[in-house]
């Protein structure tokens, strides 16, 4: 009597998927005859170019050459300001992140701000498409007379092209202190294909929002020239502390959302606030 034939179980092994991974780090400080550069760091897909100005402060544009990020990709972003430099770090584009297998992308930020120096992390829209998992931590500290704007906008899919994104996930956290206590923590988890999501006390529909968080010395006088924009934002409210403002945005797409920032940041941060790199 024969045995029976004994089947043959291939193993299939994924091929390891190529990732992007990246660091950026730029430097500044500042005095009588303006801000200068201090350090300045680029490792693999983390680039930063800076753009030549006429004013006291300096732009800095923070290019990931990977053209998205997607799963299992990681960015390290930090800036550090000192003395009385003025740095407003910007992206050129917004940063797409696209589908993942199954693992998160990661973005780390970190900001410095000390003596009376002045920062303005002011990157354009990050835009997930379905399928993304990002996992973004932001850590800020400051001194006690140090000035920081921190704006972080999000786009879920692309309106235009009919795209909602319902498997899009974020989970983000913000952790803001001065002189070592903390003063300000945001923390955001949107799930992929959660039905909550256009709950009235969440998106309600929508497909864009941000926050911009204001810290100064004088950062509540901003509330009320911002109220007289209001009336016409019907997705922006405000409110302030002494030394913080805290404004959120909501809106139906990502122009909409922009149409709402940019008065906001002009208000706040006056004219010149906006980052010259987002007229292009």
């Amino acid at each position: 009597m024969s045995a029976a034939p004994v089947s043959k179980v291939q193993a299939v092994v994924r091929p390891k998927l190529q990732r992007a991974s990246g660091i950026g780090r730029i430097g500044v400080a500042g005095g009588a005859v303006g801000t200068r550069l201090a350090k300045l760091w680029q490792q693999e897909c983390c680039k930063i170019r800076i753009p030549r100005s006429h004013g006291h402060g300096m732009e800095a544009a923070l290019i990931n050459t990977s053209g998205g990020i997607t799963g299992g990709d990681s960015l390290e972003w930090s800036a550090t300001a000192s003395g009385q430099a003025h740095l407003t770090a910007t992206t050129p584009a917004c940063e797409k992140v696209y589908r993942s297998d199954g693992a998160d992308a990661h973005v780390a930020v970190t900001l410095r701000v000390e003596d009376t120096a002045v920062l303005n992390w002011l990157p354009q829209e990050t835009i997930l498409f379905e399928g993304a998992r990002l996992n973004r931590r932001i850590e800020a500290d400051l001194s006690a007379d140090a000035r920081l704007a921190l704006l972080e906008a999000v786009v879920i899919g692309r309106s235009a092209m009919g795209e909602r994104a319902p498997g899009a996930a974020l989970r983000d956290q913000w952790r803001i202190r001065r002189n070592g206590k903390l003063i300000h923590a945001e923390a955001t988890d949107l799930g992929a294909n959660d039905t909550r999501r256009d709950a009235r006390g969440l998106l309600a529909g929508n497909t864009a929002f941000a926050t911009l968080v204001y810290l100064a010395p004088d950062a509540e006088k901003r509330l009320e020239m911002l109220r007289s924009l209001m009336p016409n934002s019907h997705g922006t409210a405000a409110s302030a502390s002494p030394g913080r403002l805290v404004v959120r945005f909501l809106a139906e797409n990502g122009l909409a959302l922009r149409r709402q920032i940019v008065p906001t940041i002009e208000t706040v941060l006056g004219p010149s606030g906006l980052p010259r790199i987002w007229h292009i």
